[in-house]
């Protein structure tokens, strides 16, 4: 708390082991994030969670996003640590950096220009997530300074970026989306910003009132109980939860890849209630933190391709529990009903046609939308 002001997050993403990466060696990665909150002073959090050594940093510098990989001329600003140009994460760490002045609007696409010096391999195990929008490795060399950054290649990942905060009113709340691909907004068109908590910042900046931060820690193939790719639920709650800069509410949609058992393990069979009871204790975690705690029910997977076998009437029961005591079960502060707003209404394990991408899985750009829709604000009062 500086004043009557404090830090919230504008933008986050879950850190993960990144997956098909190569590695890096002397290269700038220039990405660009979209906030949700505006502000004049902002600073950026940089991740090395599932690296095996330190991770050096030459430079890092933050500006507006014109196109491409380029930057809006005059708002480049430097970023520091601790005062210097540079800086060693340390395993498992994540670093903060200084505060600097930059005034963006809410909605505002940035670019954040990270130049790693050294030798980063794969088997370092890179932080990383899925963005579902294009963001630019350079050749070899530090161009964190260039307007117009030149491209060796492009990627659809955020590597070691886990956080953009801004500077706020005591009174401006932050909310933390905590989900699997549904959340990150897995098979979405690249960059349409068709995530639903792209929409739910969009809807927020829209109706005015109490800003309120959005920050997007979905996780493609996270479950409540078991790790996948990255730690489960339980497990990465206190981190990309409690611990997010500004955070009043969150929003919790997780269970369906509990359901769906990707690598078919008899003990990671689960009930609806045993992930009753996970989503149970992330409600005590958050209240005992005072943050109110908003359930999503799970949307229908009935016919799914994107896996074979995924669904069958057992775990379709399951499902109907837990979404049954999302609804009655009295444990959250709020509901988002994202089972009612997709599901078919005469075939009601599967979503509706004009709101499936295709899979059975996945909702198409417009069903992302609707779940953003169907997100009562008031409930972020």
């Amino acid at each position: 708390m500086q004043g009557n002001r404090h830090w919230v997050g504008s933008w986050a993403a879950a850190p993960a082991p990144a997956e098909g990466v190569v590695g890096f060696n002397n290269h700038t990665i220039r990405m660009n994030p979209r906030i949700s909150l505006g502000g004049e002073r902002l600073r950026v959090r940089i991740s090395n969670a599932y690296g095996n050594r330190p991770l050096a940093i030459g430079a890092a510098r933050v500006a507006l996003r014109d196109k491409g990989a380029g930057i809006v001329p005059g708002s480049d600003r430097k970023l520091t640590f601790g005062g210097s140009d540079g800086t060693a994460i340390a395993a498992g760490a994540v670093q903060f950096s200084d505060p600097v002045e930059l005034r963006v609007p809410p909605l505002a696409d940035l670019a954040v220009s990270i130049h790693l010096p050294g030798e980063v391999l794969a088997n370092f195990q890179i932080t990383g997530r899925y963005a579902r929008q294009t963001n630019y490795i350079s050749p070899p060399g530090d161009f964190t300074r260039e307007t117009v950054m030149p491209v060796g290649n492009l990627t659809d990942q955020w590597f070691f970026l886990c956080g953009v905060d801004v500077l706020a009113p005591s009174e401006v709340g932050g909310v933390v989306a905590l989900g699997d691909s549904l959340t990150d907004g897995n098979i979405s068109t690249i960059d349409a910003f068709c995530r639903w908590p792209d929409q739910l910042a969009r809807r927020l900046n829209e109706r005015g009132g109490r800003p309120i931060g959005v920050m997007n820690n979905g996780l493609g193939g996270n479950r409540i109980l078991h790790d996948l790719r990255g730690d489960s639920g339980l497990r990465r709650f206190d981190r990309d939860v409690l611990s997010q800069p500004g955070v009043t509410h969150a929003i919790v949609m997780l269970g369906t890849n509990d359901l769906r058992n990707r690598w078919a393990k008899p003990e990671e069979e689960v009930t609806g209630e045993q992930m009753i009871a996970g989503l149970q204790q992330m409600a005590v975690r958050a209240h005992s933190a005072g943050i109110k705690l908003i359930g999503a029910t799970l949307t229908p997977f009935g016919n799914e391709t994107f896996m074979a076998n995924a669904w069958n009437p057992t775990r379709e029961k399951h499902r109907v529990t837990l979404n049954t005591w999302i609804r009655e079960g009295g444990a959250f502060d709020g509901i988002a009903d994202f089972d009612a707003a997709l599901r078919d209404p005469q075939i009601q394990t599967q979503m509706r046609e004009v709101d499936d991408c295709g899979d059975g899985l996945h909702p198409s750009d417009s069903g992302y939308c609707k779940l953003g829709d169907a997100i009562d604000l008031a409930l972020l009062d």
